[in-house]
């Protein structure tokens, strides 16, 4: 499972080069069964005015994991994935240190996916739950 698990986070991680993952400097770090999970600095190129971490940047977060994990736990090769919705729910701010987004499906339909990413703090608080639905559709 090691092998098959730093082959995907490499994979993961590659695919975000010159993309908003790689701006926002988001990171792959951890797959398993069932979840996806990466981390995003929070500095203040990802802050709002007021020196705390932007919802736009979480949601960009939370987005970008989700549909990084469908294309794990789906066939990649074979389908495309869009995000439809994304809904998000911040209950606590940061100003400085990480920032850990957890991917896990709950529906997985054959088109649609209904995805649960949870935004915790260093300190494993949360930070912000979100919702994604995506969908897949077969490349031409």
């Amino acid at each position: 499972m090691n092998d098959y698990k730093e082959k995907i986070l490499k994979i993961c991680n590659e695919t975000s080069k010159n993309t908003l993952m790689e701006t926002l400097d988001i990171e792959y770090i951890d797959v398993g069964e069932d979840f996806l999970l990466a981390k995003m600095p929070v500095t203040p190129k990802v802050h709002q005015p007021d020196g705390v971490l932007h919802g736009g940047a979480t949601a960009a977060l939370a987005e970008s994991v989700g549909s990084a994990a469908s294309y794990v736990f789906l066939d990649g090769n074979k389908f495309f994935v869009r995000g439809l919705e994304i809904s998000a729910n911040h209950v606590k701010s940061v100003k400085e240190g990480f920032v850990y987004a957890r991917a896990t499906i709950l529906h997985k339909g054959r088109t649609t996916q209904l995805w649960e990413i949870r935004v915790t703090n260093e300190d494993d608080q949360l930070v912000s739950l979100c919702k994604l639905t995506t969908i897949t559709l077969p490349k031409a």
